[in-house]
């Protein structure tokens, strides 16, 4: 049976039948405020990067029950025929807001916030958590890659170390964190990310010898294509690949070496480069990269990186481990009740949180403040009169979606939202190493 478009069924078991419960009860169309955060932050990592809200904004389009699946919900008994008579109309009405792609997030920070009915805001919670949860931990990677790098591209490389449909997500993931492209043609296609890739080592093998290997890659490619040079011999790899070029009657774009110490190797094959007079030629490096091995080359004469498993993985950090919890309903009396959960090391705090980042006289990120409580007019106010920068923008308004925020510009300007948003931070934030988050979040209830 082919996969629907609807993204309804993305969903776990539970948020149809609390659904189902709450109609039973009289409870489900209680207005109601969620909050997607992060209690905390992986040790290696002293701030997230936002990334998703695009793909989960795409996906709301499509998030209504078609006949068939509701036809499955009947007959496997799922959710009761009052809840199946809710669920067949059903489509999102209410309001999200969040921090926009490529900002940067602390523990606390409400990136997003859902506000509706208890209905249609639970129906969303696993489809929303997934989306952000894999994203966000791909794009906060890829900045830490890109730090590392210090202004030398890196490219996603990634698609064959992971499931072939986060694959596609991996790469736009990636460049919100600031990846120059990606040999994914999917993501290519559908994102408007510049695609890259020339020849792997079976392409060299197949040949009688390298040469030839390297003379069919340049007569389609041309010339400034990138070969790679350590199949067999690197020092010999390098020169049959500057004669090849030259043999076409152009300089070689760039070798790529896959293995072996690379940053000696880089070293040697600059300078023979180099005495071959082939001064223009860039070397890239692959082999099982991560941010940490990017650093640990920012001496050698490299010019880019090509990064799989360590990116599509979240280097070491797959989940953001973001949740998705009930701050705020309307009472029986009409009233707002901040409500929270009080479990030992899982507690939360109650009520619809407005955030802000507060800078220093230097012009850096002092911390995330959020206001808790009060009419949006009452926490803008607290946030002009601390002198933070709104994080929060609106996207879906009475169940209207902007559209305009998940298309190539939409990517483009998240990945310059990233760069501002990073730069931001106190020196602190760049570091590899584990320590603390870059700044404190602070709460500030307004009665």
């Amino acid at each position: 049976m082919p996969a629907s478009a609807s993204t309804s069924l993305l969903t776990d078991m539970y948020e149809l039948t609390m659904v189902d419960a709450a109609l039973k009860a009289g409870t489900a169309l209680r207005p109601s405020t969620f909050e997607v955060f992060g209690r905390r932050l992986p040790a290696t990592r002293r701030f997230g990067v936002v990334a998703g809200i695009g793909r989960i904004l795409e996906a709301l389009e499509r998030f209504e029950f078609e006949p068939d699946q509701i036809d499955w919900l009947h007959a496997q008994g799922i959710v009761s025929d009052d809840a199946l008579d809710y669920l067949r109309g059903f489509r999102f009405c209410g309001d999200i807001r969040g921090y926009a792609e490529g900002e940067c997030y602390f523990p606390g920070s409400p990136v997003l916030t859902v506000e509706g009915t208890f209905a249609e805001c639970t129906l969303l919670e696993t489809l929303l958590l997934s989306i952000l949860n894999h994203d966000c931990a791909i794009a906060s990677a890829a900045s830490r890659m890109t730090i590392a790098a210090h202004g030398r591209p890196c490219m996603d490389m990634g698609a064959r170390r992971g499931h072939e449909r986060a694959a596609v997500s991996a790469a736009r993931a990636a460049v919100i964190g600031g990846f120059a492209g990606t040999s994914d043609l999917e993501a290519a296609k559908r994102y408007g990310i510049r695609a890259i890739g020339t020849a792997a080592h079976s392409f060299t093998l197949l040949h009688d010898s390298e040469p030839e290997a390297f003379a069919a890659q340049i007569a389609l490619l041309g010339p400034s294509t990138t070969l790679l040079v350590d199949t067999y011999d690197v020092e010999q790899g390098v020169v049959n690949a500057v004669e090849a070029a030259r043999a076409a009657g152009g300089e070689l774009g760039a070798v790529r070496l896959d293995s072996g110490d690379l940053v000696a190797q880089a070293f040697k094959v600059r300078g023979q480069l180099d005495a071959l007079g082939a001064t223009t030629t860039r070397i890239t490096v692959t082999n099982d990269l991560d941010e940490y091995a990017i650093a640990a080359l920012g001496a050698a004469p490299i010019d880019s990186y090509g990064v799989g498993t360590k990116l599509v993985t979240g280097s070491g950090v797959p989940t953001s481990s973001l949740v998705y919890k009930l701050v705020e309903r309307v009472g029986e009396d009409g009233e707002k009740i901040p409500v929270a959960k009080k479990s030992e090391s899982k507690g939360t705090v109650g009520g619809r949180k407005t955030a802000g980042r507060v800078l220093d006289e230097d012009g850096y990120a002092a911390e995330e403040l959020l206001v808790v409580g009060g009419s949006p007019q009452e926490a803008a106010s607290a946030l002009e009169a601390a002198g933070a920068r709104p994080l929060q923008v609106p996207l879906v308004t009475g169940g209207a979606i902007d559209s305009g925020l998940w298309g190539p510009r939409a990517l483009e300007a998240a990945q310059e939202r990233h760069v501002r948003s990073r730069n931001e931070l106190p020196y602190q934030a760049w570091r590899l190493s584990e320590g603390e988050v870059a700044i404190p979040t602070r709460y500030e209830s307004i009665a």
